[in-house]
């Protein structure tokens, strides 16, 4: 009688079981991240008082390094008191890229703020509704006018900072509206007006003939 031959499973079977375990491990590693997004989001207040206007909205980029606008811009003034939108702890009070930024841990997220002077300092607990600094006119994403860029954070996941405050009022104001020029005395108000003419660049006909121009004289 002759024996029946058998496809050897070992390998298959190895590599099958190495799967399998991969994704058991994924699944509780990253089973901890899904559960803290889960449910109502955590009810905050604005950073600012009164109730500031948005003048930009949050708008996530398509991947990690593309361009979007990764929070949201409040409309303010200079010297105006920063508030803590959730209670939490201070991660970091300091200067990064030439502006002041703090940002406050709420467990698995975070709230970023900037340009700010900082008034608290590493560790310290805060409450929610909590003065953590001062707004500064430099650094400004909408320099020259001041405004607060607040952001919310889970790992490595921008979110929409107004959701802990209901979604909020949105109202997207121009920013060069009625923009004041600072100067010792009362200035003047710039308002929108026609486009500025814009001269074409030279071309290289026109550059070489200027060129002659300049030899021969």
């Amino acid at each position: 009688m002759t024996p029946s031959t058998a496809t050897p499973a070992g390998p298959r079977a190895r590599a099958a079981l190495a799967a399998f375990l991969a994704l058991a491990v994924a699944l509780v590693v990253i089973a901890p991240l899904a559960s803290a997004l889960e449910g109502p989001d955590p009810v905050g207040v604005w950073p600012l008082a009164p109730d500031p206007e948005v003048v930009a909205t949050f708008d996530p980029p398509d991947s990690a390094y593309g361009a979007g606008h990764r929070g949201v811009d409040l409309a303010a003034r200079s010297g105006q008191p920063v508030r803590a939108a959730l209670a939490g702890t201070v991660t970091f009070a300091g200067t990064l890229a030439g502006r002041g930024v703090v940002v406050v841990g709420h467990g698995p997220t975070r709230t970023t703020y900037e340009p700010v002077t900082a008034t608290v300092a590493l560790g310290e607990s805060v409450a929610r509704g909590g003065r953590i600094g001062t707004l500064q006119l430099p650094g400004s994403h909408c320099f020259p006018r001041a405004c607060l860029h607040w952001g919310w954070i889970e790992g490595e996941t921008y979110l929409d900072p107004l959701r802990l405050v209901g979604g909020g009022p949105v109202r997207l104001l121009p920013l060069w509206r009625d923009l004041p020029v600072v100067g010792p005395r009362e200035a003047p108000i710039l308002r929108a007006g026609p486009a500025p003419f814009l001269v074409a660049p030279p071309t290289w006909p026109s550059l070489l003939q200027l060129l002659r121009h300049w030899s021969v004289t």
